[in-house]
C-alpha cells in the first residue's frame, strides 16, 4: 500500500493537482463492484468510503459501519473521519484535488469539494496506471421470462415513456445497471455478488431504446432477439449517438450519472435533473416477484437452519470464523437453485462481532470459542430471489447483561414487524420504534435499520429505508430489511435481521416477514418480554416451522420444534 501511495505522488506534479480522490465506486456507481480502486491505495475494503492523497498526507472518509474497520485495515497510513466531516470540509482549501470525471457526479463534488478548493479532471485513472485491475468481462447478458418477472418490457417501457411526457423531455439516461436490468428485464454477472449486467440505457418518449454496453455481453441478447442490431450500442460510440439523437430535453439521474457522461449530453441537449423513476418502480415488488422471494426465503431459511442445528451442536470442536462462513455456503449449496451468496459473508465471533460489516480472512480470523457470541450475517442469490439474513448465537450461558441488551435489540426488531404502517407509513418513524428499547438505557447502533432488497438483483437498493433520515411512503410490495443491532467496541456485536415484505390485507399495510429461521432463545430474557412480544415470537416460530420442517432431517427438525 505504502508503495502505492508514494508512486501516486510522483504523478502529481505531471497533472499540476496537489492531491487525488478515489472513491469506493466504479463508474457505475454500484455499491460492490469487482473494481476496487480504494482498497488498492488504502486497503480499506468496506462499501463505502473516499480517499484523499496529499502530498505529505492522507485522509479516509466512510460511515458509522466502518469506524472500527477502518482503522484497523487503514489507520497506520491515514486520518479517519465520518463522511459528515467531509460536506464542506476545510481540510483542503486552496488545493488543487485531482479527481476522474467517471466517478463523480457533480451533485458530489458541489456537496464535497466546491467552497475550498479547485477540481481537476484527470482523464486518466491514476490508479489504474500505478495497479491495473482485471475487469471481467467474460460473462454474457441474459433475459428473464415475463413468467418470472411477472411484468413484460413493454409494460415497463410504457411507464417510462409516460412519465417522460409528463416532464416534457424527449429522452432519459438510465446510468443506473440495476435499472437498466430492470427495464429490459435482464441480468448479468458483473457484480462480485448480484447478477448486474453493466450497461446503460437510453429511452426515447417514442419508446425507442438504446443499450449501450459492451458487445461481447450482449451477444446472446442479439442471437435471442431480445435486443434488436439498430437497438445496441457500443460505448466507444455514445457520443457520436449523441450528436444525431434529435430533441431538446434530457432527463439524468445524478446520483449516477457521472459529470463525463452529463457534460457529453449537456453539450446538445437541456439536462433536466430528476430522481430515475425506475428506482420507484422496481422496489414495487409485484405479485410474481414476492412470490419467487418467499420461495427463495424458503430454500434459504432450510439451508440457515440446517447451519445453526450444525454449529450449535460441534461448538466443542475447533473451528474459525472462515470454516463457518464456509459451511453455511455448503449448506446453501445443496440447492440447486443457489447461484452464489448476495454479499460476503459476516461471520464475526467474540470481539469481532463488534465490527458492523467484518469480513473473516483465511490468514487473519478467530477460532469460535464457546464463551463467544458469534454474528453471522449472509445471504444467497437464488433463481430466482436475493436473501439477507443475521443471526446471532451463543454457545454457552451468557451473562444477564448481554442477555438483557439482545433482548432489547429483539425488542425493537419486533417492534418493526408489529409496526401498523398505515400509522407509520415512512422509514423515519419506524426507526424510532426500533430503537427506543435501547435508547432507553442511552445505548443506540451506527447504521440504518433497514435496506430496500432487490429481486433477483442487489441486496441493497433504495429508495426506501428504515432509517433516522428516510421519508419515502412504504408501498405495498416493497422489501426492507429488519435488523437494529447492538456493538460493543473489543467484546461483541448482536444484530437480528429478517427481510420483510409490505403486504395489503383489507386496505391495511402490514409487514410480513420472508426469513425463515430460529431466532436465538438461549440469549433472551423472556422476563423482559410483554405477551404480546411473546406470543409474536411463537407465532413466528410455528410459521417457520410449518414452512420448512419437511425439509430437515429428524434431529434438525425436533430442534427446530423446540423454539415453538
Amino acid at each position: 500500500m505504502k508503495n502505492y501511495i508514494k508512486e501516486l505522488r510522483t504523478k502529481f506534479d505531471k497533472y499540476e493537482i496537489d492531491g487525488y480522490v478515489v472513491p469506493k465506486n466504479d463508474d457505475y456507481f454500484t455499491e460492490y463492484s469487482k473494481l476496487n480502486r480504494l482498497e488498492v491505495i488504502s486497503n480499506f475494503s468496506g462499501s463505502a468510503g473516499l480517499a484523499i492523497i496529499l502530498k505529505n498526507k492522507n485522509y479516509l472518509f466512510t460511515d458509522g459501519r466502518y469506524t472500527i474497520q477502518s482503522k484497523i485495515e487503514s489507520g497506520k497510513n491515514f486520518k479517519i473521519y465520518g463522511f459528515e466531516k467531509l460536506i464542506n470540509c476545510s481540510l483542503f482549501k486552496n488545493l488543487t484535488l485531482g479527481i476522474d470525471p467517471k466517478l463523480f457526479t457533480n451533485t458530489q463534488i458541489k456537496n464535497y469539494f466546491s467552497k475550498h478548493n479547485k477540481i481537476k479532471y484527470v482523464e486518466k485513472n491514476l490508479i489504474d496506471e500505478i495497479k491495473k485491475q482485471k475487469e471481467h468481462n467474460s460473462i454474457p447478458f441474459f433475459s428473464l421470462d415475463k413468467k418470472i418477472v411477472g411484468e413484460s418490457v413493454n409494460s415497463k417501457l410504457n411507464k417510462i415513456t409516460k412519465y417522460l411526457k409528463k416532464n416534457n423531455a424527449d429522452f432519459i439516461f438510465i446510468s443506473a445497471p440495476e435499472n437498466v436490468a430492470w427495464t429490459l428485464n435482464i441480468r448479468g454477472g458483473d457484480g462480485p455478488n448480484s447478477p448486474i449486467p453493466n450497461s446503460r440505457l437510453i429511452v426515447s418518449k417514442s419508446k425507442k431504446i438504446q443499450l449501450i454496453s459492451n458487445l461481447k455481453k450482449c451477444k446472446q441478447l442479439l442471437k435471442n432477439k431480445i435486443i434488436k442490431k439498430e437497438e445496441f450500442l457500443n460505448v466507444n460510440t455514445l457520443p457520436s449517438k449523441i450528436r444525431h439523437l434529435k430533441g431538446k430535453n434530457f432527463i439524468i439521474d445524478d446520483k449516477s450519472c457521472s459529470i463525463f457522461y452529463e457534460n457529453l449530453i449537456k453539450s446538445k441537449f437541456k439536462i433536466i435533473k430528476r430522481d430515475d423513476p425506475i428506482y420507484l418502480l422496481k422496489a414495487i415488488k409485484n405479485k410474481t416477484e414476492i412470490k419467487n422471494m418467499i420461495n427463495a426465503h424458503i430454500l434459504d431459511g432450510v439451508a440457515l437452519t440446517k447451519f445453526l442445528f450444525w454449529i450449535k451442536k460441534i461448538n466443542k470442536k475447533k473451528i474459525t470464523e472462515v470454516d463457518a462462513a464456509k459451511k453455511l455456503e455448503n449448506f446453501r449449496k445443496l440447492n440447486k437453485n443457489f447461484l452464489y451468496p448476495s454479499f460476503d459473508t459476516i461471520a464475526g465471533s467474540g470481539e469481532n462481532g463488534a465490527i458492523v460489516h467484518y469480513r473473516a480472512k483465511k490468514e487473519k480470523c478467530r477460532t469460535i470459542n464457546r464463551n463467544d457470541i458469534l454474528l453471522c450475517d449472509s445471504g444467497g442469490q437464488y433463481n430466482y430471489g436475493t436473501t439477507d439474513v443475521t443471526r446471532t448465537i451463543c454457545f454457552s450461558k451468557q451473562k444477564n447483561s448481554i442477555k438483557n441488551i439482545f433482548t432489547k435489540v429483539l425488542k425493537g426488531h419486533i417492534a418493526v414487524a408489529t409496526t401498523d404502517i398505515n400509522k407509520n407509513t415512512t422509514g423515519k418513524k419506524i426507526d424510532k420504534r426500533a430503537r427506543k428499547f435501547l435508547n432507553k438505557s442511552n445505548l443506540d447502533y451506527a447504521h440504518g435499520t433497514g435496506h430496500g432488497v432487490g429481486f433477483f438483483l442487489n441486496v441493497h437498493e433504495g429508495p426506501q429505508s428504515i432509517t433516522k433520515i428516510n421519508t419515502v411512503k412504504l408501498r405495498e410490495g416493497m422489501i426492507l430489511s429488519n435488523e437494529p443491532g447492538y456493538y460493543k467496541t473489543n467484546e461483541y456485536g448482536i444484530r437480528i435481521e429478517n427481510l420483510v415484505y409490505v403486504k395489503k390485507i383489507k386496505k391495511k399495510l402490514s409487514f410480513q416477514n420472508l426469513t425463515m429461521a430460529p431466532i436465538e432463545k438461549d440469549l433472551i430474557n423472556f422476563n423482559l418480554l410483554t405477551i404480546d412480544e411473546k406470543n409474536y415470537l411463537f407465532k413466528y416460530h410455528l410459521e417457520v416451522y410449518s414452512s420448512i420442517s419437511k425439509y430437515l432431517n429428524p434431529n434438525e427438525k425436533s430442534w427446530l420444534a423446540t423454539f415453538i
